[in-house]
């Protein structure tokens, strides 16, 4: 494949939405002047955050700061949904928390959130050998060509690949930085590191699940399930939520329930996301159908299929995805065999309901921790119907239209990101932002 031609990612190149900031008179004030634009505010904390880091940087070495400081920033700041610093942002509000201090720390940590998805993002590129993330070149495309070199000599793609590991090792060290300079009352901090450590532990345990069950062809529909767990629903969903709820002192039987739902909803959207990666329009998912089988993922969908064929003795069906799961010359035709496949046993049908069964479990749940009648319930209650892929799936005070559509044309992997392109975002009340 040729270089790709596309604008590469600049911290520089980043301007932040004008709308208010955390400030304000009054109590509470600042928490309200937030609520309006979750994005916006978390933006602005990025950027300041961001700056700082990019200076120490710059104080090292130039190069050092130019080459990957600077691009890990720019990554952090362009694209995106900012969907776990929402999360932990209404669950936080949910919660009844609008002090100033629960403020600025919530806005931090959302920012830490961020940095540690790119992290993830930028690895999952380069063990995915992805060459476009968002529409631009991956980030270890983009330091190949920084170097001058090119991505597709052995000497370009070994330089990007190395840099671009140091590059999300930063974000990780970065992401720790602010947390661990985010000032909080001591019982708060301890609830939340207890909770960022395990966070991190478990987004990397499920990334390995997700490689290994590639490298042996196959997983059970339990291993699949618990892989969705650990790289969706506790890291981008129930992580997020508890930490907010942290934030807001919610006691034992809150955060048990609120994590419930979210964990629900979490693996609720990756069920989802299974099937777009197969069934889905690549004009509105922005990435070519039938990756996942091409790249031999070991999801849900394909492990129900397989188990439903084999116990029908469906030997035919078995021969379908023996030639296809893992074939990366996959062929237009070989993807509709597949999907043959997986309508003839039920396995399209049955991840469906799974999906459905889980949002209604996260709904029920989240109304069991917080009066989802009042503003930050309605808000959150709205935003784990996105995730877990309620297309009707809004908060109460306010509807949605084509522009606050979630799509994300992120091309390359998903990675950690998914695909949102039939979910809707928040409300107006949040600003209805895209990112």
């Amino acid at each position: 494949m040729g270089r790709t031609e596309a604008a590469e990612h600049s911290f520089a190149a980043c301007p932040l939405p004008v709308g208010p900031g955390p400030s304000g008179a009054g109590p509470g004030a600042g928490a309200r002047a937030v609520d309006a634009d979750v994005v916006g505010a978390v933006l602005r904390t990025a950027r300041a955050v961001l700056a700082e880091r990019v200076a120490q940087a710059a104080e090292i070495d130039a190069s050092f700061s130019g080459d990957l400081a600077g691009r890990v920033a720019g990554f952090t700041l362009e694209g995106g949904k900012r969907m776990r610093p929402r999360l932990l942002w209404w669950g936080m509000r949910a919660c009844g928390a609008a002090d100033s201090v629960s403020t600025a720390a919530a806005l931090r940590l959302g920012v830490a959130l961020e940095l540690i998805q790119t992290c993830a993002l930028i690895h999952d590129d380069v063990m995915d050998r992805s060459r476009l993330r968002r529409g631009r070149p991956a980030v270890h495309i983009g330091l190949a060509g920084r170097a001058g070199l090119s991505p597709d000599s052995e000497r370009g793609a070994a330089f990007g690949t190395s840099a671009a590991v140091l590059a999300g090792d930063l974000a990780l060290v970065w992401a720790d930085d602010t947390v661990a300079e985010t000032a909080l009352p001591a019982a708060v901090r301890r609830r939340v590191g207890a909770l960022w450590r395990a966070m991190r532990t478990e987004m990397v345990a499920g990334q390995y699940l997700d490689l290994h069950g590639q490298a042996t062809g196959g997983s059970s529909a339990v291993r699949a399930i618990r892989t969705a767990c650990l790289k969706s629903a506790l890291y981008s969903v129930e992580r997020p939520l508890a930490i907010g709820a942290a934030l807001a002192g919610a006691d034992e039987r809150t955060t048990a329930a609120l994590c419930s739902a979210g964990r629900s909803a979490g693996i609720a959207f990756q069920l989802r996301d299974d099937l777009l990666g197969v069934f889905g329009d690549p004009a509105r998912t922005g990435k070519p159908s039938g990756d996942d089988i091409r790249e031999g993922k070991p999801t849900y969908l394909l492990a129900v299929a397989r188990t439903r064929a084999e116990a029908a003795g469906d030997e035919g069906a078995l021969a379908v995805l023996g030639r296809a799961v893992g074939n990366p010359d996959l062929t237009e035709g070989d993807l509709a065999a597949v999907r043959g496949v997986f309508e003839a046993t039920g396995a399209h049908a049955h991840v469906e309901r799974e999906a459905e069964r889980l949002r209604d479990d996260a709904v029920r749940r989240l109304g069991e921790a917080v009066d989802v009648e009042a503003h930050g319930g309605r808000q959150l209650l709205g935003l784990l119907r996105t995730v877990s892929g309620d297309r009707s799936g809004r908060a109460a005070d306010a509807g949605t239209s084509d522009a606050d559509t979630g799509t994300d044309t992120t091309h390359g992997t998903r990675g950690h990101d998914g695909r949102t392109a039939d979910a809707r975002v928040l409300t107006a009340t949040e600003g209805g932002s895209t990112r």
